[in-house]
């Protein structure tokens, strides 16, 4: 069987046409197709057809189409028979096939071969296969494919078709093929107007045949569109080609030593031009921007092999798609200390430069970062000059990703709010990108092809481990149980278990048992996991901000939340709490779990993580009392209708109380040691 994606979706088995279905059919192929021989779960499916738009039927849907494929793709398979060509698996789907008969995957190969054979200095070879590479098209890319996965393979696709177009003129003019490359720059240049290297290699290759003319012809047309439409000048890289050509200079001329003049590492289409026109810096130096990361790194040993994993396939990978790996997880629970930590390790697979940036998403008081301002510290990084910066995001993230062209580079970009911020700053080719993040980015996933990691509290074992490091095995010694209880009660995050070990560190005659009974006592529990002057060391302070991110109706059933007792929250308690529909209330904790504030436990129920369910607690007093109370009247009348361990936990709501200086606590918290009664604090 053979699939064809650039142009209008199409298959052929044996040398027939067959027939791919309606378009989300199509859209289904198209998703499997770009994962060949992977298994693609059935989630991924349903986002990347549908979108946010999802019917409650998609799933359903998802089967319906892989069934009317595997009639079309297998004729002759059984109607109970397992397939050969889509297979299941997993609770997903697999599409069985050699890469090269899909033209998308043979198109990036032959792509990819012909850069290497360009880079070696071999432009007759290179030119070969850059014509087997954009032979292959017939079209835009997915042409007759609906959905976002679609959309964003034809935005892609389309800029990688350009960039070997750049590519293959470049080798055309040091082989001397200038004539020939002229009507096919035209022809782009009509379709891309605003593309100003296809207009630097047409206004060359116009020149080099001798129509100096017809090259400055295109330069006034170029500034009067760029003028109309942009407001701008053309680039300084087109400026300095006109400027040359109106001197004549002698670097224009076509001469063997334009071969030899070919950097590895450089952008493409540079090395055909001249050096005095390149506007695109060599990095000043390798950068090096990895932060320190806290003493005393313990377990997380399966996310680190994902990683190393993930990072060796990448290195031999022909295509030139990044590797990109989102970890997400509750505030404290260590995404950065994972991702600098593995960045460290997997370092020397990098050694073109490793770059930082904070993206400020979990910042108290301060703003996000702009993906326009973390690319001007990206390319400040990489040698170029505040001066040179495009004024416009499309053009710094070109200019980055020219740099960054063929090198093989890591990027950490922390405490990341959403996709539009993360995209521009991912680059093409062999670059690894660690983002860290609170919330679930499952457009990163859809639309670029990231691996999630969900990063979860350490074990107890682990988080003994931690505390045992950093006071002394000799401070722990004879007090294991005391401190695996001190573990628990710091919900076995990194952050509060780092933040309990300063404390008896501080405080030598302490042991654990005393500090394991303090933390005990829910009542300020979060006034203890805090250090004093430092609020990027308090827990209660990386809550709040990802409290204060939460849209209006999460942040009042979080609230709301705080008042309940059980174990496990449901739909039914989330629609009484607020008075709403059932699927309202669904929506809304899908919300608390993507901002990981709500964990999932399984067939539509959530709970609060520990210390987040006492947080909660607090935040309930800031509901004002008349809605506190509405809520709890329509619980207690649910309450009958309810399960007996709900109907329990139900009747153990009661008002928040004011507490001391420390703000406001509930007193029924949900601890440690869960109980079916509590004393009120």
């Amino acid at each position: 069987m053979r699939l064809e994606l650039l142009g209008s979706a199409r298959a052929w088995c044996d040398g027939a046409e067959v027939l791919l279905g309606p378009p989300k059919q199509r859209a289904v192929v198209g998703v499997l197709a770009s994962r060949v021989n992977e298994i693609v779960g059935v989630e991924q499916i349903v986002d990347a057809v549908w979108g946010s738009a999802v019917p409650q039927t998609a799933a359903n849907g998802v089967h319906t189409y892989v069934a009317g494929l595997r009639r079309v793709l297998e004729p002759g398979r059984g109607r109970r028979a397992s397939g050969a060509v889509l297979t299941s698996s997993g609770g997903g789907y697999a599409l069985c096939l050699d890469p090269d008969h899909v033209d998308v995957a043979l198109f990036e190969r032959r792509h990819a071969e012909a850069r290497r054979l360009h880079g070696q200095g071999r432009p007759q070879e290179a030119v070969r296969e850059f014509d087997t590479a954009l032979g292959l098209w017939r079209g835009d890319a997915y042409a007759n494919v609906p959905g976002p996965f679609a959309e964003m393979e034809r935005s892609r696709l389309a800029e990688l078709r350009l960039t070997a177009v750049e590519e293959w003129a470049a080798d055309m003019l040091a082989v001397g093929r200038h004539a020939e490359a002229v009507p096919v720059l035209s022809n782009l240049v009509a379709r891309e107007p605003l593309r100003e290297g296809l207009r630097w290699f047409l206004m060359l290759s116009l020149y080099r045949s001798g129509r100096r003319a017809h090259a400055l012809g295109v330069y006034r047309e170029t500034r009067c569109l760029l003028r109309e439409e942009l407001g701008l000048e053309p680039g300084t890289e087109l400026q300095s080609l006109h400027a040359q050509i109106l001197a004549g200079h002698p670097d224009l001329v076509s001469r063997a030593t334009d071969i030899a003049a070919m950097r590895e590492g450089r952008r493409a289409a540079a090395p055909a031009r001249a050096a005095s026109v390149d506007p695109v810096p060599e990095p000043a130096v390798r950068p090096a921007q990895l932060p320190h990361s806290a003493r005393g790194f313990v377990g997380r040993a399966e996310e680190l092999a994902t990683l190393d994993a993930l990072t060796a396939q990448s290195g031999g990978r022909p295509e030139m798609r990044p590797t990109l790996v989102v970890i997400e997880g509750a505030p404290g629970v260590g995404k950065s200390t994972l991702a600098l930590h593995a960045a460290r390790q997997l370092g020397d697979r990098f050694p073109d430069g490793h770059l930082y940036v904070d993206m400020y998403g979990a910042a108290l008081g301060q703003k996000a970062l702009s993906a326009m301002d973390a690319l001007a510290q990206l390319l400040g990084s990489l040698g170029v000059a505040k001066a040179r910066l495009p004024d416009d995001l499309p053009g710094r993230t070109a200019l980055y990703r020219s740099l960054l062209h063929g090198k093989r580079a890591l990027v950490v970009l922390d405490d990341a709010v959403s996709a539009e911020q993360v995209r521009p700053l991912i680059p093409s080719g062999q670059v690894c990108v660690l983002v860290t993040s609170r919330r679930v980015q499952r457009g990163l996933v859809v639309r670029d092809g990231a691996y999630r990691i969900a990063l979860k509290p350490l074990s107890s074992a682990e988080s003994v481990r931690l505390i045992t490091y950093l006071i002394g095995e000799g401070r722990v010694e004879g007090q294991w149980e005391a401190a695996a209880r001190l573990a628990e009660m710091c919900g076995r995050l990194p952050l509060a278990l780092r933040i309990a070990a300063e404390g008896l560190a501080e405080h030598p005659r302490l042991t654990l048992a005393d500090m394991a009974q303090q933390h005990a006592a829910e009542g300020g529990r979060l006034d203890r996991l805090a250090v004093e002057d430092d609020v990027a060391a308090s827990l209660r302070a990386a809550y709040a901000v990802a409290y204060d991110a939460l849209p209006a109706d999460a942040a009042r059933l979080f609230r709301l939340l705080g008042l309940y007792h059980g174990e496990m929250i449901t739909a039914f308690l989330g629609a009484t709490l607020m008075g709403s529909d059932l699927v309202h209330a669904e929506q809304v904790l899908g919300v608390l779990a993507d901002y990981h504030l709500l964990e999932e436990a399984g067939e539509g129920m959530y709970r609060f993580h520990t210390l987040l369910g006492i947080y909660a607690a607090e935040c309930a007093e800031q509901e004002p009392a008349h809605h506190r109370t509405a809520a709890l009247a329509r619980l207690q009348d649910a309450g009958q209708f309810a399960s007996d361990s709900t109907r329990s936990a139900i009747l153990l709501c009661r008002e928040p109380v004011l507490i001391g200086s420390g703000g406001c606590r509930h007193s029924p918290y949900r601890g440690i040691d869960e109980t079916p009664t509590r004393k009120a604090e």
